[in-house]
């Protein structure tokens, strides 16, 4: 008798050295492009990731199979930086296999559980690339680059439902507007606005900059709490290259130089002045503290 492709697998891939975890993930219904495509996906969770090895397609049985090799930490960048939208689906949905000390079992149940540290990082994140679209979008009107503003801020409404469902417990789906009619349908009117209205492009995306440009700052001090929490840890500043080591925000991408003045403009932390200890006359460098 024939072995089946989840026999073979397992086989395969329970004997890599430095396996952590294993699952698989079957193709569910036709949406394939959850999988790339693919018929089965093998995520494997090792502490000797391969660079060469990380994403391999194998056959069996006329099964097309995906398999990709992560880290732990790299996972966990994925589902905190959203940098890969269908993590969270292949965490929460795929079979368990090999779980060597537990640790997706313990992801798994973090990601349903709502970890306020790992919330608080995906706010941050999703926050930061809110704010970033926001202002590239705004830079494109100004420039009469219509297009591309309307690209950025559909990215920053993207991002702002993103927020509405974290701070309601909820994890972004891929179906993330239908997800929104429920949850926030003011959101999800401005979504509407923007795609289907008669107005001109230039009025739609201005529209919706308005609106983002208000979310901004009402979510600022709560979407980087954490951020806050961090600088407010110590009573010396921070420079911006102490603060990326730090292990809270490890693997997250931000636009942190953005977010230090914004925070900064708001009151909500404050800039300290000293000497560079470059040593040149007249040159000062800044770093960022508690607002107390």
């Amino acid at each position: 008798m024939s072995q089946s492709p989840r026999d073979a697998i397992i086989g395969l891939i329970g004997k890599e050295e430095g396996l952590v975890s294993f699952l698989l993930v079957a193709n569910p219904f036709s949406y394939r492009q959850l999988i790339d495509g693919m018929d089965r996906l093998a995520l494997v969770v090792t502490d000797a990731p391969d660079p060469v090895k990380d994403t391999e397609h194998w056959m069996w049985n006329d099964h097309r199979i995906l398999v990709r090799r992560v880290s732990p930490e790299h996972l966990e960048s994925w589902i905190v930086s959203g940098s890969n939208r269908n993590v969270i689906y292949w965490l929460l949905q795929g079979d368990l296999l090999i779980d060597r000390g537990g640790y997706l079992a313990m992801l798994r149940a973090r990601l349903l559980e709502g970890s306020p540290l790992m919330k608080e990082r995906k706010l941050l994140s999703e926050f930061s690339r809110l704010v970033r679209s926001y202002l590239q979008a705004k830079q494109d009107l100004a420039d009469g680059q219509a297009l591309d503003a309307y690209s950025n801020v559909l990215s920053s409404l993207h991002y702002w439902a993103h927020i509405a469902l974290l701070e309601e417990g909820m994890q972004p789906e891929l179906t993330v507007w239908e997800q929104m009619r429920r949850v926030n349908p003011g959101i999800y009117k401005l979504f509407e606005e923007l795609t289907t209205s008669r107005e001109t492009l230039e009025q739609r995306v201005q529209l919706v900059l308005l609106a983002c440009e208000f979310s901004i700052l009402n979510k600022m001090e709560s979407s980087c709490a954490l951020l806050i929490r961090l600088i407010e840890s110590r009573a010396e500043g921070w420079t911006p290259a102490e603060l990326k080591l730090h292990p809270d925000l490890a693997g997250l991408s931000l636009e942190l130089s953005v977010l230090l003045q914004k925070l900064v403009s708001r009151g909500c932390i404050r800039e300290t002045i000293r000497s560079s200890p470059l040593g040149y006359s007249g040159l000062l460098e800044l770093k960022y503290a508690s607002k107390v």
